[in-house]
């Protein structure tokens, strides 16, 4: 039976991805800041789906850690996927260099530093598959989304330049690019109904984009061209936009 880390399982996103997975009949290792948070959910995964469910500690931003964090696991997972992130207030953030620094490497640095130590376990074994959720709010810089999508467009990049590292291996690495979600992390945003997407579409999307392999998804198909659009603004003209 394959097994599913879930970095970052606190989240919204996090617990229902873990669901979607363990109703496939996927293993899940849940890792946290808090582990504990996540007793209830790992109770009700095992006793609901049958599958093997345990909680881990482990923080994105300690990074001397994360080596050792993969090592100890056992078993090691078939599939690794980074949900964990941050929002701040953006211009708290932008007055504030201690938020923009964790936004920063909450979004960005944490993420790779976790994924080159998977992702060399990874190729040195020839298989496994790496996803790791993003954001449109990456495709183009918008004063609204200053910090936020500087560090979630590195993050695009990166795991661009991951999946070409690691084709010739045989290892699977997948980019998630949602738009609005409802979660915690966005409740006191005035949210556009029509746009916005469920934790459990969230979640519904990816694991049939994983049985297919596939390589870039956005989460409502509209949000590629809408991005695209917005890409396509020229930027004398877009730069006096409020966005």
């Amino acid at each position: 039976m394959a097994t599913i880390l879930i970095l970052g399982a606190t989240s919204d996103i996090g617990m229902t991805i873990a669901r979607k997975f363990a109703s496939g009949k996927f293993d899940i290792l849940l890792a946290a800041r808090k582990p504990e948070q996540l007793q209830p959910l790992e109770s009700d995964i095992h006793i609901r789906y049958g599958v093997n469910c345990r909680s881990v500690a482990f923080d994105a931003l300690q990074y001397g850690s994360h080596s050792e964090f993969f090592s100890s696991l056992q078993p090691k997972p078939d599939i690794s996927i980074c949900v964990f992130g941050i929002l701040d207030d953006e211009e708290q953030a932008f007055n504030d260099w201690h938020l923009t620094e964790r936004m920063i490497h909450t979004n960005y640095t944490g993420g790779v530093s976790i994924l080159n130590v998977i992702a060399k376990y990874y190729i040195a074994r020839k298989k496994g598959t790496i996803i790791g959720i993003s954001s449109v709010a990456g495709d183009r810089g918008r004063a609204s989304k200053l910090i936020y999508a500087s560090a979630k467009a590195a993050f695009t990049t990166y795991l661009a330049g991951l999946r070409n590292k690691c084709f010739k291996d045989q290892v699977h690495v997948m980019t998630v690019q949602p738009g609005f979600v409802y979660t915690k992390m966005t409740e006191n945003l005035p949210l556009p109904k029509l746009i916005t997407s469920t934790p459990e579409e969230v979640a519904d999307l990816i694991y049939k984009a994983y049985l297919k392999k596939k390589n870039i998804i956005y989460v409502k198909w509209f949000w590629r061209y809408i991005m695209l659009i917005i890409q396509c603004i020229p930027e004398f003209q877009f730069k006096k936009m409020k966005l």
